[in-house]
């Protein structure tokens, strides 16, 4: 499966080494350059430095949880059309909710296969290689 030399830069916010390693080797095996935050806090200054055209962000995190960095990220106006997709081991109705009330684009749940990762890339990435 070829991305025809179109990788996207895509940052991965999750507190657990385990799924932060697992998404990084799905992403550069599908042909994207990976950013790596293990907390919201963290996640700002990297979207900030770095200016990924998809994030990956958990939902249960210290210090800054990942709705609150969600809605941080949206709220500014140079990062707001970057699609957010929430990650959690939960697969509730409210949890998918309470994710786009504060700007997510889609809700992946853990684990998750290689196959449902790059998915979710090839769907965001179309509508953002036309963005800057």
């Amino acid at each position: 499966m070829s991305t025809n030399g179109t990788g996207y830069k895509v940052l991965v916010v999750d507190d657990s080494n385990t799924i932060r390693r697992s998404a990084e080797i799905f992403l550069k095996q599908g042909g994207h350059e990976v950013l790596l935050a293990e907390d919201g806090f963290d996640a700002l200054s990297k979207v900030n430095d770095h200016k990924p055209d998809l994030i990956f962000c958990d939902i249960l995190m210290p210090r800054l949880d990942g709705y609150q960095t969600c809605a941080i990220i949206k709220r500014n106006s140079h990062f707001s059309s970057v699609p957010v997709v929430m990650l959690s081991s939960k697969d509730g109705v409210f949890d998918k909710a309470r994710g786009r009330m504060v700007g997510s684009q889609q809700y992946l749940t853990k684990p998750f296969t290689k196959d449902q990762l790059l998915q979710a890339v090839e769907q965001f990435g179309v509508a953002q290689s036309e963005t800057l």
